[in-house]
């Protein structure tokens, strides 16, 4: 494997892009947000939704897609009002302590589909200009142009998904060690508003991004 890859470039692309991964964003923000109202375990649904987004990215950004998908704004413009707007209904919901993803006051039980968490992962990730800018900017140096592509990007690609997992479960851990606490002193209403009004916040950020 490692005459498939510049070790050089390698040896900078792991920190740079840990400290890219852990530096909070909308899909960290999100984890939080939803560590917080649903919880770790279901939380991770969300995650492989985000990975097969960040995955996509990525991979089109060496290939040329992005050059393509830039050139029609359009297409970004549905991705990213549409998704910014169902963020924010679900905000709404969660501050007002309705929806399935608020936590109930009687049974903290959460009936939001796996598939729908995973859309919003999915969403947040390919609907995000700034991820795919940042990765057409920053992805292609890594790639050394006297070695084969698809070998280094696979490499290159399982490296991203795998630091953008571990800052995920970082960030969704803190949001469910916030809500433990937070529901230990009896603040349920208190955890809805909080990770009410960061979906709200991630909503508009990803609209006016």
């Amino acid at each position: 494997m490692f005459d498939l890859l510049n070790l050089t470039l390698l040896a900078v692309f792991i920190p740079t892009f840990f400290i890219v991964s852990i530096t909070p964003g909308m899909c960290m923000t999100l984890a939080l947000s939803m560590g917080m109202s649903i919880g770790l375990k279901r939380t991770f649904f969300m995650m492989y939704g985000e990975l097969i987004g960040v995955g996509l990215v990525a991979s089109a950004s060496v290939i040329g897609v992005a050059t393509i998908m830039l050139k029609y704004p359009t297409i970004f413009l549905v991705l990213k009002y549409g998704g910014g707007a169902y963020l924010i209904y679900l905000g709404i919901q969660m501050w007002m302590s309705k929806g399935k993803m608020a936590i109930n006051l009687d049974e903290c039980s959460f009936n939001v589909s796996k598939k729908s968490l995973a859309l919003q992962g999915f969403l947040t990730a390919i609907a995000n200009p700034k991820g795919w800018a940042f990765f057409i900017a920053l992805l292609p140096p890594f790639i050394d142009k006297n070695l084969e592509l698809a070998p280094q990007l696979s490499v290159l690609l399982a490296i991203i998904l795998l630091l953008e997992f571990m800052c995920l479960i970082i960030y969704a851990t803190g949001g469910n060690t916030l809500r433990r606490l937070l529901q230990n002193s009896n603040n349920v209403r208190l955890i809805n508003k909080i990770a009410g009004i960061m979906m709200i916040g991630i909503g508009i950020w990803l609209a006016s991004s």
